[in-house]
């Protein structure tokens, strides 16, 4: 570290005209870098939005001499390098040039990855997406999700060169407005090519949707609050047990969790939790109806954690009274013919205190 003492230079790597820099804002842009490193000559070369959270990128300079200008200006200065205002963090490239060799995210496919600026998750349906999209083309598949980059959305075209089509007229426009009348501001589209070639949709939702299969079955999060289906199918009658679909998972949910959660509406009697098609699910059994229908309302759509994580959606289940046994896992295992159980949580009655059975 400088003498300075300034915790933005590091000195990891030798001398480079290429410098790397972190913790940019987002969506910075070649002309924002090329401002930064303009000061201490002349650049040749950048690359933006590199990294899994794309808040980094590379300036080169004509000359290694500028690249060390600028470092050792920053390192020894009270004043830290800034990008719209925000510190970023300088060091030295293990590159010595700048090559915008294709990636990922670069070569040409048949799915787009489209990440939209101004707006937040679900403030732009599926229904949108797939009419401003398939004007290019027939699209085959749609899944919509949330990270740490923004809302973003999987586009499946047939082929290359309608998705490629699709890239070239929308990458940096505008969703029209007419189409987004309750939004505030603009949504602009950001489009990269996708390392996907073929999209597992496994529900019809409000987050994905298979146009080639209109047999796919409608997940329980497909329901949305005034109890008609987006497809237009009634929704379950109610009932004293709900059926909770978990997603977004990046922590686990254990039954205490959901105790938690749930138990501040009333009572809670049972719960049961498994896996099925690769989603975590959940049934919550109240004494009565009118405590599930008051849960079921104050808790969809949101999220057990804070930041959007494990977001739950709910329905009405079929159930009235989960059958939770007192059974070993090995009992369970031989029961069924299982060497291999993958279900490490459990069911829980609430009603009976300290019997637990492994959730099959």
């Amino acid at each position: 570290m400088a003498s300075g003492g300034n915790p933005q230079f590091r000195y990891t790597q030798p001398p480079s005209k290429v410098i790397h820099v972190r913790n940019l804002p987002w969506e910075c842009t070649d002309e924002e870098l090329t401002e930064l490193g303009s000061l201490f000559g002349k650049v040749v070369n950048t690359k933006c939005n590199v990294g899994a959270n794309r808040n980094q990128a590379f300036i080169e300079f004509a000359d290694q001499n500028q690249a060390i200008a600028m470092i050792s200006y920053y390192a020894s200065s009270a004043e830290p390098a800034q990008v719209r205002g925000k510190n970023v963090y300088l060091q030295y490239s293990n590159r010595q040039e700048i090559v915008n060799s294709k990636n990922t995210g670069d070569a040409a496919g048949n799915v787009l990855l489209v990440t939209m600026e101004g707006v937040l998750p679900d403030a732009v349906s599926i229904d949108v997406l797939h009419l401003v999209f398939s004007a290019f083309g027939y699209v085959h598949k749609i899944a919509t999700f949330e990270k740490a980059s923004g809302y973003q959305a999987l586009i499946q075209f047939s082929d290359a060169e309608t998705a490629s089509s699709a890239k070239a007229a929308l990458d940096g426009r505008c969703i029209p407005s007419y189409l987004l009348p309750e939004l505030d501001g603009s949504c602009t589209l950001r489009i990269n090519y996708s390392a996907h070639s073929v999209l597992n949709v496994k529900f019809q939702s409000h987050r994905s949707r298979d146009y080639t299969n209109p047999y796919l079955p409608l997940a329980p999060s497909a329901i949305d609050g005034s109890g008609v289906a987006q497809d237009g199918k009634k929704e379950e009658p109610e009932s004293n047990v709900l059926l909770a679909s978990v997603e977004n998972m990046q922590y686990i949910v254990t039954i205490d969790a959901l105790h938690e959660v749930f138990s501040a509406f009333g009572f809670v009697q049972k719960i049961a939790i498994f896996e099925k098609n690769s989603g975590f699910h959940a049934l919550i059994q109240y004494p009565d109806i009118q405590t599930a229908v008051k849960a079921r309302e104050a808790l969809e759509g949101h999220s057990i954690y804070e930041g959007g994580y494990c977001k739950l959606h709910l329905a009405f289940s079929r159930h009235t009274d989960l059958n939770v046994r007192v059974m070993h896992h090995s009992l369970v295992m031989s029961k069924f013919g299982i060497t291999k159980c993958t279900i490490v949580l459990g069911n829980k009655d609430f009603d009976a205190p300290g019997k637990t059975t492994c959730a099959i």
